[in-house]
């Protein structure tokens, strides 16, 4: 490893050039785009909610549907900004070679990498925007408040856009990434409160949950949608933060190590 791959990262403006050539692109196949990303959400939520929900007392308060919608939310901003951050980056970077053509004009990888995290995180906003407004139109949100969600959808796209960025720089090819999806995304997706409470989980599984980015977003998520404060929001927030840093400075290191060798 190089000193100067560890370079604290160096940004500019240009980086929304690279939000924006992503956009544009995407922009060409929105509507199936978003329709791809809202299908699997919206079975969990609409076959367990209404299928298994039937079958539950109140969880939390709450009916099961309601219960599963935060929770569907988070995991969908979870889902959408991992598949941008790995699959489409990869893409770009390793088979279309388009990040090596627009660090040859006057964007430094920094803002290409910055710009790919942006993107990815937009995208998941996107996603978790339009579950949150399913949810809205099916009654499951309670107050107002669920406005402040989409902030958090937002940071959250950006804790696993990070990681999803660390993915793309290690990966030797699209099949690497399913490594990560069985290991980390559908552990998350089971013990962090998705689809029941982590109270219910064996303590030391417990204690596992509350290190992933995946719980702290449910956190807050739940209790707003379900017009209730949540507890301790800071520190939610500040893990989230934390991996949405982390993340994104490790996978910088490792892009630096990759492509400008």
């Amino acid at each position: 490893m190089r000193t100067k791959d560890l370079a604290l990262p160096a940004f500019s403006l240009r980086f929304v050039h690279v939000w924006r050539r992503n956009r544009l692109v995407w922009s060409k196949l929105a509507i199936p785009s978003m329709l791809g990303n809202l299908a699997d959400p919206m079975l969990y939520m609409l076959g367990l909610g209404y299928g298994l929900g039937a079958m539950l007392p109140e969880v939390g308060g709450m009916s099961y549907i309601a219960f599963l919608a935060a929770g569907t939310v988070c995991s969908s901003t979870m889902m959408s900004a991992s598949f941008e951050a790995m699959y489409s980056a990869f893409s770009r970077m390793h088979v279309q070679k388009t990040w090596e053509a627009i660090i040859n004009a006057p964007v430094t990888l920094d803002d290409v990498v910055l710009g790919e995290a942006a993107w990815a995180a937009s995208k998941s906003f996107l996603s978790g925007m339009a579950v949150l407004f399913v949810a809205w139109t099916l009654g499951l949100v309670a107050s107002p408040l669920a406005l402040l969600v989409l902030p958090l959808i937002f940071l959250t796209g950006l804790a696993f856009a990070g990681l999803g960025l660390i993915m793309t720089a290690l990966s030797p090819s699209y099949d690497f990434f399913m490594y990560y999806f069985t290991l980390a995304i559908t552990p998350m997706m089971l013990i962090c409160g998705v689809f029941f409470p982590v109270d219910q989980l064996p303590g030391w599984l417990q204690g596992v949950a509350q290190v992933l980015p995946l719980t702290h977003a449910v956190s807050i998520a739940r209790p707003i949608m379900n017009g209730a404060a949540p507890a301790a929001v800071l520190p939610h927030l500040l893990v989230l933060a934390a991996y949405a840093l982390a993340g994104f400075y490790v996978a910088l290191v490792l892009t630096r190590r990759r492509l400008l060798e």
